[in-house]
């Protein structure tokens, strides 16, 4: 019943068609913006309460279907990201050992995900986490 008046509420707010919606998150993607911030700006900008409801797909399965592939998944780009921000702050401050290991459990937690991404083919069987490299992956 919920889901029902969700829906309802959907179709009222919403005047895009569901090609149209699938067409922004095309468009968003190549100029590439994020999946969780492609939903944020159809909320926000385009009154699409839902990409899933209005659409009847997951973002993920619009980029599947528009052969559109991220460089390396959205969440494994989050962890890197918290890691080189950990590294930044243990250069400044070298003694501050909960964020030392606080840093360890983020690259065990990098490594899990990129096993996993390996396994399911989000990542090239190659791939490897480096230090060195992890700053140039999330500026670029």
């Amino acid at each position: 019943m919920a889901s029902e008046r969700r829906k309802r509420a959907g179709a009222r707010l919403s005047e895009l068609s569901s090609r149209e919606v699938e067409d922004l998150v095309v468009k968003l993607a190549k100029e590439g913006t994020p999946p969780s911030l492609i939903g944020i700006i159809l909320r926000d900008q385009h009154a699409v309460p839902s990409i899933n409801e209005a659409t009847g797909k997951s973002v993920k399965q619009i980029f599947d279907a528009n052969d559109i592939k991220p460089e390396l998944p959205e969440d494994l780009i989050n962890k890197i990201r918290k890691a080189v921000s950990l590294y930044s702050h243990l250069d400044r401050n070298p003694k501050d050992f909960g964020s030392k290991r606080a840093l360890e459990v983020i690259e065990a937690e990098i490594n899990k995900l990129a096993k996993y991404y390996k396994q399911k083919g989000g990542l090239p069987p190659n791939w490897r986490y480096d230090r060195e490299r992890a700053a140039l992956l999330v500026r670029a």
